[in-house]
């Protein structure tokens, strides 16, 4: 089980609104962090693969719970 540092609620909001928030929340973390999201946008996987991607953060899960939800791990990048 990982550490979590924290834990963004993105349920319910469209894109691009979960990755704005989930970029938000990242600037005030401190590297090496663990960021959880939840979403319920269809478009979120590939968003955030692509985000993890051009920005050097880590995309430790990416996956879908038993609801049907959408869960990412992210660890910010070192500084």
């Amino acid at each position: 089980m990982m550490d979590i540092n924290v834990t963004l609620d993105a349920r319910q909001l469209n894109c691009p609104m979960p990755l704005l928030k989930t970029k938000k929340a990242l600037a005030k973390m401190e590297p090496g962090q663990r960021l959880k999201v939840l979403a319920t946008d269809s478009d979120s996987p590939a968003d955030f693969e692509i985000f993890t991607h051009q920005t050097g953060h880590i995309l430790l899960k990416n996956a879908r719970n038993d609801q049907g939800e959408y869960e990412f791990i992210i660890e910010k990048k070192p500084a």
